[in-house]
């Protein structure tokens, strides 16, 4: 296992969609081992893999100290009735922090290392964690999802930040 550096905003990876993982070999089981050990860090709630540099479909969680991962997650469920606008921030965009909107409640089904399914789902927190792990495998930040003031802040943080 080994604690992987973060990838910062501007890097490529972040901003390519992840492969679907076919073959659940060796490398694919270290991947999970250090997204949990990168995970399990103060302030953490989630990690996705093109976060540590792998374009591969996984992410790791650590949730009020409930830590786990899943692959080939798909987004199967959300609230469509209820949302939330909190804070949010993400570790490849250090030391921002804006109101993001979200659905209040989020389902998501994959598999683990045996190929056995996985269904991570929660509210409030846990929703806003696979919806933001999910964007990450798709390519997106949560920059993309600011409305237009946020977004034109944030953007001005960054090029002070020289980012």
């Amino acid at each position: 296992m080994a604690y992987r550096d973060i990838r910062l905003i501007g890097d490529p990876v972040l901003r390519t969609q992840c492969d679907w993982i076919t073959d659940f070999n060796a490398p694919v089981r270290s991947l999970v081992e250090d997204l949990l050990e990168t995970v399990d860090a103060d302030g953490r709630a989630g990690l996705a893999a093109n976060q540590i540099g792998v374009s591969l479909r996984a992410f790791s969680w650590n949730i009020e100290g409930d830590i786990g991962y899943v692959l080939n997650p798909q987004l199967v469920e959300i609230s469509q009735d209820k949302d939330q606008d909190g804070e949010e921030g993400c570790l490849s965009v250090p030391g921002l922090w804006y109101p993001t909107r979200r659905a209040w409640y989020a389902k998501a089904e994959g598999v683990d290392l045996d190929g056995q399914k996985v269904v991570v789902e929660g509210e409030e927190l846990m929703a806003r964690c696979i919806q933001h792990e999910l964007d990450h495998l798709d390519g997106h930040l949560y920059l993309d999802r600011l409305d237009r003031k946020n977004r034109a802040q944030a953007m001005k943080e960054l090029r002070a930040q020289g980012l």
